[in-house]
Parts: structure tokens; C-alpha cells; sequence
């Protein structure tokens, strides 16, 4: 089983033209936007996020962001609230200080009670009533911007030109794209370009000699595939379903019988393994990914001066 975003979304085609009328309801929410009342909080805030609909690695910068401050000033992850994102909760709990609401405002204000110096913000480039000290939108580095258009015909939910109001743009991926980068070199004012790609700290739990059966229920999983198999996984047979997917104990049963009947190995991502019931996750190993940021050094000294 597998179920993909919309092929038009990576390259123009008659699908994303015929759909093309209906992206003036996004440029129009997105013009009005333009005039929220930006509130200002007694608390440093970076906002991680994207304008590509998808997995682009907010999270794991997020968490990477945190190493980096956390030793100088009382941080806090914000995220707002939705009932299926319990995942992604699970992973910035266990590697930091979370509050979650369904108002990222009022999640600030509780950041602001409790003290803490800087709230980093997963997800929420497209709130324009919080007024961030920093701005950083992710994208897939292979993926880059698709073809273009605003939803539904295309992928994003800003215009390209919009990145000239954020302070920074990461390409997070193993594969690079030569265009995109081509691309964001003629925004103007440009934003601080750096790049990162993502690295498995868990290898030594796997015989790679072996072969695999992957699955996943996350927003880019051509990424995990692309990491599956640059570390040299033998992969056999896959299984995609959608992001933040709750698997079913029927469906977990039909995954382990096909890796059985073939003698393949189970594995999948730490997202979709923290979906699974304890039950269920017997005989399934997840990979355990970070962001290896590029020149980490400079991305530091950005973010320092930025505060």
C-alpha cells in the first residue's frame, strides 16, 4: 500500500493548471495575514518552519537548536496542540523542556510565567500575529520548492517570494538541488542559507547483511528511503502510509507475516515506532535519525548574534 502527495506537486502538469484558479484563496489568506497585530512576549522566540507542506525537519533543527542554546539560557519547546501529533510531542519531550497548546499565545504566556529566556517554536511561520526574533524555514534539499504553485496545485503554502521575511533558510536532506539553491540565491534581501543532512546514531542495533522491510507514515519518507539506503540497508519491501498514521494492530500483524514469509527484518522510523502500541512493537527496530548541520559553527554564531 502506498499513498503519495500529488504527483503534479513535484512538476507542473494540466492537473496543477486547472487547479491553479483556486490558489487565490491561499494569496488571499495570505495578504490579510500581512495586517495581524504582531504581540509581542517577554521571552525570545524562534520559529522553525516551512511554507512546503510536508516533512522538511523542522523537529529534528528544533532539537539541534536546543543543544546549542540550552547550555547558556532556560529554553522551552512550544508546539501547537493537535490530537494525532503525540509523536512529535514524545520526541521534543524527551529531549527538552515542552509546552503545547492549542494557542501557540497562550503557550507563550506559560513559557513567560515559568521563565524561560527562549522559546524555539516547531512549526508556525504562517502565525503572523507572534512577532519571532528569528525566522527559519526548512525545506527538503531534493525537493526544494516542487513546482512552484501554492496549494492545492502546488505544495506551498507562501509564495517563493516570501522567504525574503525570514531570517534563514535550511536544506535538510542527503541529496542536493542545484536549481533550488540557484533559486534562492536571487531572493532579495537573500536569507542566511546553511544546510544539514540526516544521520543515524543507532546503526550498531542493525546486521545490515541482512535484508529489510521498511514502513512509515511521515510527511517525506523518499528522505528515510534515501538514508535507508546510503547507509547501506538491503531493502526489500516497503510499506508507505500517511503522515502521523495510527497503525492498526490488524495492519501491524499483515506487515510482520509479509517480513516473516519473506525472512526480512522489520524497521521504520523513531516517529512511527512511538505510534505503536507496546505490543506491536515487538520485533520492529526504528533508526534513530539526527540533523547533522553543515559548519555548525556558523549556524551557532548566527544564532547567538540573533538573541
Amino acid at each position: 500500500m502506498q499513498i503519495k502527495t500529488p504527483f503534479f506537486w513535484n512538476q507542473k502538469s494540466i492537473f496543477s493548471f486547472i487547479l491553479y484558479p483556486l490558489t487565490i484563496i491561499i494569496f488571499l489568506v495570505n495578504f490579510f495575514k500581512k495586517f495581524s497585530f504582531k504581540k509581542n512576549h517577554n521571552i525570545k522566540k524562534i520559529c522553525v518552519g516551512n511554507i512546503y507542506v510536508g516533512g522538511t525537519g523542522k523537529t529534528p533543527l528544533c532539537i539541534e537548536i536546543n543543544k546549542i542554546l540550552k547550555k547558556k539560557y532556560k529554553t522551552v519547546f512550544i508546539k501547537k496542540y493537535y490530537p494525532n501529533h503525540f509523536d512529535e510531542r514524545e520526541i521534543l519531550q524527551s529531549n527538552g523542556n515542552l509546552i503545547t497548546n492549542r494557542l501557540r499565545e497562550i503557550a507563550l504566556k506559560i513559557a513567560v510565567f515559568k521563565k524561560y529566556q527562549i522559546a524555539i517554536i516547531d512549526d508556525g511561520l504562517q502565525n503572523k500575529s507572534i512577532n519571532y526574533d528569528i525566522s527559519i524555514a526548512c525545506f527538503n534539499s531534493s525537493k526544494g520548492v516542487g513546482n512552484g504553485f501554492l496549494l492545492p496545485a502546488g505544495p506551498l503554502r507562501e509564495n517563493i517570494s516570501s522567504l525574503k521575511n525570514y531570517d534563514a533558510i535550511f536544506l535538510n536532506g542527503q541529496k542536493k538541488n542545484k536549481n533550488f539553491i540557484s533559486i534562492l540565491n536571487k531572493i532579495n534581501p537573500r536569507p542566511k542559507i546553511f544546510e544539514a543532512n540526516y544521520m543515524p546514531v543507532n546503526l550498531k542495533k542493525f546486521n545490515r547483511n541482512k535484508n529489510f522491510l521498511f514502513f512509515c507514515g511521515i510527511g517525506n519518507p523518499d528522505e528515510f528511503r534515501r538514508t535507508l539506503k546510503k547507509y547501506k540497508f538491503k531493502i526489500k519491501d516497503e510499506f508507505i502510509f500517511p503522515d502521523h498514521y495510527n497503525f492498526s494492530n490488524q495492519q501491524v500483524s499483515e506487515l510482520k507475516n509479509i517480513a516473516k514469509s519473506k525472512k526480512l527484518e522489520i524497521i521504520t522510523t523513531e516517529k512511527d515506532y512511538l505510534r505503536l502500541n507496546k505490543r506491536n512493537k515487538k520485533n520492529i527496530k526504528f533508526l534513530k535519525i539526527v540533523l547533522n548541520i553543515k559548519n555548525i559553527k556558523s549556524f551557532s554564531k548566527f544564532l547567538k548574534n540573533k538573541i
